[in-house]
């Protein structure tokens, strides 16, 4: 599809997108994490596009206007998978050997949803996932210390107090700047994300946790994969990044970036920009990265 998406629908919701880059070039969808909107890879995708590649990044559940359900039950991984895949079959064009798949991208939530996504290999040609790996993995490395850095979790469960810790800019401040958010993009969290009524829905991604059926959480991938953790995340270990090459039946490649925080695509857009580009490149050029770390 050569025209420019701008909304896009499912399930009787709307969706924002921005699409920009090369019109012709193979189609990169970039899927943003919690408490961030599409604009979070503005300087990733200024990136791709200098390398000839389309980028799409939608507002996802819960932070386009037009796609806020209050039910928690509607923000179910399930549901949040299959918005995606409605993006891509509109964007697709099978047959086509740019456009008839899409190279896969996420950042913590979103890389979530890639996850889940990636495993349609009718639809998805590469995968890069960013800080956050297989959900499978992920529940495997609960097990371990990565209990103690999920702490949040717990807390967004509870009505109400969530959002009014995270609308105060004091609190916010102090919870997301101790995970690495600088001054501007705290300015950013709260235009985007308070001021723009985003934060309920953003946090229902979390409560909707208990909905999550373990098939979706399980799902095989065999598309070409590149897991991107930092060593600076304090949300995620490193434990969950690693075991994901045991979810991967195709090749597998473990990025760390050394003195990164979580917030990998606004610190290290560059840096993950060629790492995306590598991982599309072995598809375009029909070659296979070697499993390594």
């Amino acid at each position: 599809m050569t025209a420019r998406v701008r909304t896009f629908s499912n399930a009787g919701l709307t969706f924002d997108v921005i699409d920009e880059g090369p019109i012709d070039g193979p189609i990169a969808v970039l899927l943003h994490g919690f408490p961030q909107r599409s604009t979070s890879w503005n300087e990733v995708a200024r990136h791709l596009h200098g390398q000839g590649i389309r980028t799409i990044a939608p507002d996802q559940r819960g932070y386009s206007p037009g796609a806020r359900p209050r039910r928690r039950a509607a923000y179910r991984l399930s549901n949040l998978a299959a918005d995606v895949v409605a993006l891509i079959e509109l964007v697709r064009e099978p047959g086509h050997p740019e456009w008839d798949r899409v190279h896969l991208v996420g950042h913590d939530w979103g890389s979530v949803v890639a996850w889940t996504v990636a495993a349609r290999d009718d639809l998805v040609a590469t995968l890069t996932a960013v800080s956050v790996g297989h959900p499978a993995a992920f529940m495997k490395s609960m097990a371990g210390s990565q209990v103690l850095k999920s702490w949040y979790m717990g807390l967004f469960q509870l009505p109400m107090l969530p959002e009014r810790v995270l609308s105060d800019p004091g609190s916010a401040h102090h919870m997301l700047g101790s995970a690495g958010m600088t001054r501007e993009m705290l300015r950013t969290y709260h235009r985007e994300i308070v001021e723009y009524g985003a934060l309920r829905g953003g946090l229902q991604w979390y409560r909707a946790l208990p909905y999550a059926h373990p098939r979706v959480m399980g799902n095989r991938i065999s598309v070409p994969t590149t897991m991107v953790w930092s060593d600076g995340d304090t949300a995620l270990g490193r434990r969950g990044a690693e075991l994901s090459e045991r979810h991967v039946d195709a090749p597998f490649e473990l990025q760390v970036l050394e003195g990164v925080s979580h917030w990998i695509p606004d610190e290290a857009p560059e840096v993950l920009a060629e790492i995306v580009c590598e991982r599309i490149g072995t598809a375009r050029n029909g070659t296979s990265a070697a499993r390594g770390h």
